[in-house]
């Protein structure tokens, strides 16, 4: 493919939504790429997001966006229980695809897209961005090379402010439709710490909801939850390393996000820089090596990043980081990670960390 890849974005509206704040600019910052068609629900709204982004096509039906021939790939940007059928037609149209995460409302959702994906031989990606934050990666790597030593153990904390004293979307009290604290804020923070020292061996956790009922933001509506708003897990990591991770819901102050790593050499510390998602943020990384050595931090060498120097920095960085990983998959047919494949292991680690907050046990994975 000597062309721009021509992108079809599914769930686009003007200045709203993680699409339109992340996505769109992402996009337009890569000069591989091509945004050639929106989807929304409703014709009227689609041409309108057209109009704004000054994109060529229209659409109100996924099915027709996926059957387009200018289209390449399909970017679904919906909310979780609308993956399955937008993902499903790009596939059957044998279109790439990007979804976000969580890929699916459930693991079993998760791995018909992803079989059926491989049966077509179109590439997939999925929205875990944390695998391609330039600062993951890099302490990623000097774990791998021995920089801290042996990992010993691993202290992940991170707030979900969403999750507090009101909800601003009703779908998310709801644990059937798998969008949660525990699958967003927690899956996405777990699947950084999996990915720099592997997946959990085995674990214990507790996923709690300390509320029955929420009011809705705007409206006071008292509507029923059944989704964790605390998560506690506890366990042994593929690098042998002990993990202590607590997602807390609806804290406004304190730490957005910490991460330390001590290892039998030295020690290495992960910080939030703003009150915002962990992967759409630039993190610090700081390190220390001996007795009595202070952390220092540790810029991040510039073969980690894969995007023009324009990319704008904050939601739609690491998105584009992503596309970029994409757009050579695509291209050379290389491996793409995070692919639909990492979903299904962060799925499958979720469904034990529910297992064990039931049933009280120990669960040893896989």
């Amino acid at each position: 493919m000597t062309q721009k890849i021509r992108v079809g974005m599914v769930g686009i509206t003007p200045n709203r939504g993680f699409s339109s704040i992340a996505h769109m600019p992402a996009l337009q910052s890569l000069p591989d790429f091509q945004i050639v068609a929106v989807c929304t629900t409703c014709q009227e709204s689609a041409d309108a997001a057209a109009r704004h982004y000054n994109v060529p096509l229209a659409f109100a039906d996924p099915v027709k966006l996926a059957q387009c021939p200018d289209v390449d790939l399909v970017t679904v940007c919906v909310s979780v229980p609308g993956h399955y059928d937008p993902v499903m037609a790009a596939i059957e149209a044998g279109k790439h695809v990007y979804s976000e995460w969580p890929l699916g409302r459930s693991t079993e959702e998760a791995t018909r897209m992803r079989d059926a994906a491989v049966a077509k031989g179109v590439c997939h990606a999925v929205g875990l961005q944390g695998r391609v934050s330039p600062v993951i990666c890099y302490a990623r790597d000097l774990i791998a090379a021995g920089h801290i030593g042996t990992p010993l153990s691993a202290t992940l904390f991170v707030n979900a402010g969403n999750w507090g004293a009101t909800l601003d979307r009703a779908y998310q009290a709801y644990f059937s439709n798998g969008a949660n604290m525990m699958t967003i804020t927690g899956g996405h923070n777990m699947d950084a710490l999996c990915f720099m020292l592997g997946e959990f061996r085995e674990l214990n956790a507790f996923a709690v909801s300390q509320r029955s009922h929420i009011p809705l933001e705007g409206t006071g509506e008292l509507i029923p939850m059944d989704v964790p708003d605390q998560l506690v897990v506890s366990g042994i990591l593929g690098s042998g390393a002990v993990a202590s991770v607590q997602v807390r819901g609806g804290m406004t102050r304190g730490h957005e996000f910490l991460c330390e790593i001590h290892g039998s050499e030295g020690d290495l510390v992960l910080e939030a820089t703003e009150r915002a998602s962990t992967q759409r943020q630039e993190l610090t990384l700081r390190t220390a090596r001996g007795k009595g050595v202070p952390l220092a931090e540790m810029p991040v060498p510039d073969q980690y990043r894969w995007v023009p120097a324009g990319t704008p920095k904050g939601s739609p960085y690491n998105v584009a980081q992503l596309y970029a990983k994409l757009g050579e998959s695509i291209r050379t047919g290389a491996p793409m990670s995070p692919s639909f494949d990492d979903a299904i292991a962060r799925h499958r680690m979720l469904d034990a960390i529910m297992a064990a907050s039931r049933s009280g046990q120990k669960q040893v994975m896989g």
